[in-house]
C-alpha cells in the first residue's frame, strides 16, 4: 500500500472513530415495558425518546424496549432502585406496595371524586395533582425513601370495564362471580368491593382462565379485550368505568440526580407531553375503536349502568385500605386550586 493510500485510510478511520465519539450520549435511559411494539404506548414512548434526544443535542438517550425485553416488573423496580439507567412504565398500584396512600389513584371512581368525567378534565386533574402538598409529600417520599424518581404520571390507557357472561348493571349482578384482576392490594379490594370475588391471574391465562371457569370474567380496558381475544369466550362488556388506569413512568432517583438540571427538566416535560398526547389518542379515539371491534365480534355493550350505586359500593375499598383520608385530601387541596 502506497505512502498516500495509507494517509487516507488513516485518515478515513480517525474521521469515523471521530464522528462516533461525538455522536455518543452522555446519559443513556433504558426503559422498559411489558406492552407489544403495536401498542400506542410503544409508539407514545418513542415519540418522548425522540424529543429529548433533540432537546439534547443527542446527549440524553432513552432506549424503548417492548415486551418486558429487559426484565419483569418486579426485578425492573429493584434495579431501579439499585440506581440502575432504568426505567419501567409502572402504575399507582405497584408504587403504593411502597408508599400505601399512593395508591389511592387505582382506587374506584378516584378521578370522580376530583370532579373528572371526561379524558380533558381527567388529564387536568392529574396536572393539578402535582401542586398538591400531598401528592408532593408522596412522591418526595418515593424519591427519598425508596430511590424511585415518578418522571410521569400522565399516561391514562382508559376506563376499565367488567366483561363476563352476564350482563353487570349493579354491584348485586357480580355477587358469586369470580373475576380477574391484578394482585396489587388496591385491585383486589376494589373488585370486592365492586360484588365480585377477586382473583389474581396473568393477563396470558385469561382466555383458558374462562373457558376452564377457573374465572368467570376479568376487569379489564377495551383494547385488552381485542388484544387477547376475549370476545371468544365472553359474551358482554358492561361499561363501569370503575377505574381509570393511570400509568407512572419511573426511573431510578440516583441516575436521574446525576443528570444537568435542564436535562432532568427536559425528561419530565416531554415525558408529560407525550403522555397527554399518547392517553388523548387512546381515550377518544383507539378505546372507541376497539370497543367497536368487539362489538362486530358479537359481543354485547350494557350502557345502562348505575353508576351511582357502584361508587357508593366502591367506598369500602378506600376504608378497607385507610384512603378515605387520602382521597379526601386530595379533593380538598385541589378545592384551593380550583379543581373542583
Amino acid at each position: 500500500m502506497g505512502k498516500g493510500r495509507f494517509t487516507t485510510l488513516f485518515l478515513a478511520i480517525f474521521v469515523l472513530l471521530a464522528a462516533s465519539l461525538i455522536a455518543a450520549p452522555k446519559y443513556v435511559l433504558r426503559f422498559n415495558h411489558v406492552l407489544a411494539p403495536t401498542e400506542p404506548y410503544h409508539e407514545g414512548f418513542l415519540k418522548w425518546a425522540k424529543a429529548v434526544e433533540e432537546r439534547t443535542n443527542g446527549e440524553l438517550k432513552i432506549e424503548v424496549y417492548h415486551s418486558a425485553q429487559l426484565g419483569v416488573e418486579e426485578d425492573i423496580l429493584e434495579q431501579i432502585r439499585a440506581g440502575a439507567n432504568i426505567g419501567q412504565n409502572t402504575d399507582s398500584a405497584r408504587m403504593g406496595m411502597y408508599v400505601p396512600p399512593i395508591a389511592v389513584m387505582n382506587a374506584p371512581y378516584f378521578v370522580n371524586y376530583l370532579g373528572a368525567t371526561t379524558p380533558e378534565q381527567a388529564l387536568e386533574v392529574l396536572t393539578k395533582l402535582k401542586q398538591t402538598p400531598t401528592m408532593q409529600k408522596w412522591l418526595k417520599e418515593l424519591e427519598e425513601k425508596y430511590g424511585f424518581k415518578v418522571v410521569s404520571y400522565m399516561w391514562i390507557q382508559g376506563y376499565r370495564h367488567f366483561f363476563t357472561n352476564k350482563p353487570i348493571r349493579k354491584p348485586e349482578d357480580l355477587k358469586g362471580l369470580r373475576i380477574r384482576t391484578p394482585g396489587t392490594p388496591i385491585w383486589q379490594e376494589s373488585v370486592r368491593a365492586l360484588g365480585a370475588q377477586p382473583v389474581a391471574m396473568n393477563f396470558g391465562d385469561i382466555y383458558t382462565g374462562i373457558q376452564t371457569k377457573a374465572v368467570d370474567g376479568a376487569e379489564l380496558v377495551y383494547a385488552n379485550i381485542y388484544g387477547g381475544k376475549l370476545y371468544e369466550v365472553l359474551k358482554y362488556g358492561s361499561e363501569t368505568g370503575h377505574i381509570l388506569l393511570i400509568n407512572f413512568e419511573v426511573v431510578s432517583a440516583k441516575w436521574f440526580n446525576s443528570l444537568p438540571p435542564e436535562y432532568q427538566k427536559i425528561l419530565v416535560e416531554e415525558c408529560d407531553k407525550a403522555g397527554v398526547e399518547t392517553s388523548l389518542k387512546i381515550m377518544k379515539e383507539l378505546n372507541e375503536k376497539f370497543k367497536q371491534e368487539v362489538v362486530s365480534k358479537g359481543m354485547q355493550i350494557i350502557t345502562d349502568v348505575d353508576i351511582d350505586a357502584f361508587m357508593k359500593a366502591g367506598e369500602k375499598a378506600y376504608e378497607v385500605l385507610k384512603l378515605v383520608e387520602a382521597r379526601n385530601q386530595l379533593v380538598e387541596e385541589l378545592k384551593t386550586l380550583g379543581g373542583n
